[in-house]
């Protein structure tokens, strides 16, 4: 088992190695038939869908080594609540990244609802908004309303933190893992401008 600090500081050299256009050096070089009897990823990663933030590559890791659950918005639903669930009790992963990423369309599409009530959504489209909604509505109260570059920055943020906590606090086999086995929930956010990922919170 990999401690949560250590497989946090391969992520961060994974994604120094990814900016500097050194993919590869670090990844793990397992081949499918090696891994087809069982896993042991060192960090699960719960992110967004957008096509341009996968995981693997923006950590420079391999085959087997991140246990991934990728849903628009990067929210925090029960089927993701059990996949984390399933991994941490599984394979002993004790790092729990929840990845979101800079001009989210889901937070994007959230704002706009809020913006304008009663626009047509699929009732499966509401349900992520839905999610949204609650930890980013507060700003729109705010000056930031008033800058919406701002705003948008804001929103993605304040939405990682919200199922970071989602994690933290709305699983009792998380909590249990957080306070006896050394489980660390942490958000970053990935910017699609440079591709940097900044872990900003829940850090130790």
């Amino acid at each position: 088992m990999i401690a949560a600090n250590e497989a946090l500081e391969r992520l961060r050299q994974g994604n120094c190695r990814f900016v500097s256009d050194r993919r590869g050096e670090g990844a793990g070089g397992a081949r499918p038939i090696e891994l087809a009897a069982g896993q042991e990823p060192f960090a699960i990663v719960l992110g967004c869908s957008d096509s341009r933030v996968p995981a693997e590559i923006v950590f420079d890791q391999g085959l087997g080594d991140l246990f991934v659950i990728r849903v628009a918005g990067n929210i925090v639903a029960p089927s993701q609540v059990g996949s984390v669930e399933f991994a941490a009790e599984r394979f002993g992963t004790r790092l729990v990244v929840v990845l979101g990423h800079s001009n989210c369309g889901a937070i994007l599409a959230t704002l706009e609802q809020l913006g304008r009530p009663g626009g047509s959504q699929s009732p499966n489209l509401r349900s992520i908004v839905d999610r949204v909604r609650p930890s980013v509505a507060g700003l729109l109260a705010t000056e930031l309303r008033r800058d919406p570059e701002a705003l948008v920055h804001e929103a993605v943020r304040a939405n990682i933190r919200a199922s970071a906590d989602h994690l933290r606090h709305g699983s009792r086999i998380l909590e249990q893992l957080i306070q006896s086995d050394g489980l660390l929930v942490v958000g970053a956010e990935y910017s699609l401008e440079t591709g940097v990922v900044d872990f900003f919170d829940g850090l130790p």
